[in-house]
């Protein structure tokens, strides 16, 4: 996290947020890391830390969280929620600074029904690849292969 200049900060950002329905309690977090413990996004992409972001929001980085792209990598799928001793509901968070980046302009409107159509092709193929492992092992395997070996 780049040294930020105190006129650079909205001090009301975090009162916006928790003002908000789904952001109510990041006022809570006492930065205990679990969120990004339990993340199974953090776990594959170093770049994306709930805890970081929770982290700027508390400390006013605005434009930096709304603009950053990894607000858009969260797969909201309750796991941090599970397991916050803060009952924080980062996924909830999650939802509130996607649509503030929405409404400030730092994100085309389009990519909120990108992301669920994302979201929906996503488990559509996990169903897929879940009926060919227990149905067809040795296919599911070639295809999981041919998936990794695929670049991104």
């Amino acid at each position: 996290m780049e040294k930020q200049k105190e006129e650079q900060l909205d001090a009301n950002f975090k009162f916006e947020v928790s003002a908000t329905a789904g952001g109510e309690n990041i006022k809570l977090c006492f930065a205990c890391g679990t969120c990004t413990a339990a993340c199974p996004v953090a776990a594959v992409d170093d770049e994306f830390n709930p805890r970081k972001i929770i982290r700027m929001v508390l400390l006013g980085m605005r434009k930096e969280v709304l603009s950053s792209p990894a607000i858009w990598r969260c797969v909201q799928c309750y796991s941090c929620t599970a397991k916050c001793p803060q009952n924080v509901k980062f996924r909830d968070v999650m939802k509130v600074l996607r649509d503030l980046a929405v409404k400030e302009g730092f994100a085309d409107p389009s990519i909120l029904s990108e992301i669920q159509r994302l979201d929906d092709a996503v488990m559509k193929l996990r169903g897929r690849l879940v009926r060919k492992m227990l149905n067809d092992r040795a296919a599911y395997e070639n295809t999981l292969r041919e998936m990794e070996t695929q670049k991104a």
